[in-house]
Formats: structure tokens, C-alpha cells, sequence
């Protein structure tokens, strides 16, 4: 008999990949849309380093290494994936490295951790925050 694959709940996506992020968020079907775009503009604000781009089939933004990723699927609310680079590194910095007064992050493993926020209130809320943990991250990127 054939192994089962388990049902996936659907989650909220564009319709399709566009190439580029603004064409993205005219698509996006997604409850905490303007969350996500505010995230974005905290993102793209922190450092004129920074750019965008479409990775992972989701807003992803970089200086010389893509560090952090929009993820829509967090439940519930929003968040941001924050790594060290697409590509797996020998050397990484010490999580107190990175300054986190506010204790926004949950690290998912020794490479990488998410910043959650319940809705567009916690983000504006926790914008300044935010921008400043933004800035330590890039700092090891």
C-alpha cells in the first residue's frame, strides 16, 4: 500500500511567483498584509545596504548575503526569518553577539532565528526595536 502523504492546511499565498517584490504584494491574499509590508519598510529603512528580492518564493532581503525573509505562514500574526546567508557557514557569531533588548527572538537553530509579531499594532509598536536588531544583525551577515 502506498504511503499517505498528510494533508497540508492551505496557507495564504500570491497567485503566483512574481519577480519582483512589489508585483508580489499587489498578488499577496494574506490577513496581516499591511503587517508585512510595514515589516518590509522597517527592513529596507534599518541600512541603505539592504535590498530585496524575491528568494524562497517570498520578500527576502540582502546586503551581501540574503539575511532575512518574510514568513507568512506564523500563526499567529507574522514574522521574519533571520539567518547568516543562504549558504551554510563555518563560523558563526555567539547569540549574544547580536543585541536583543526587547527579546524579540526565538532562535530556531544555531544559524538562524525568527522575530514574530501578532499584528500591524505589535509592529509599529516594536518598529524602533526592531530597525536597531535589524542593524546588529547585518553586522555579521
Amino acid at each position: 500500500m502506498a504511503k499517505r502523504t498528510p494533508s497540508r492546511k492551505p496557507t495564504p499565498h500570491t497567485k503566483s511567483v512574481p519577480g519582483d517584490v512589489e508585483s508580489f504584494f499587489e498578488t499577496l491574499d494574506h490577513p496581516h498584509s499591511a503587517a508585512l509590508r510595514a515589516l518590509r519598510d522597517i527592513i529596507l529603512g534599518a541600512d541603505s545596504s539592504i535590498s530585496e528580492g524575491i528568494k524562497w518564493h517570498v520578500p527576502s532581503f540582502r546586503t551581501t548575503e540574503y539575511f532575512a525573509t518574510l514568513h507568512l505562514r506564523a500563526t499567529p500574526g507574522v514574522g521574519v526569518i533571520l539567518h547568516f546567508g543562504a549558504k551554510k557557514r563555518a563560523t558563526l557569531p555567539a547569540r549574544t553577539a547580536i543585541p536583543d533588548p526587547g527579546a524579540m527572538l526565538t532562535w530556531l537553530a544555531r544559524d538562524r532565528a525568527v522575530a514574530l509579531f501578532a499584528d500591524i499594532g505589535d509592529v509599529r509598536a516594536r518598529r524602533q526595536q526592531f530597525a536597531k536588531l535589524i542593524q546588529a544583525w547585518i553586522q555579521h551577515v
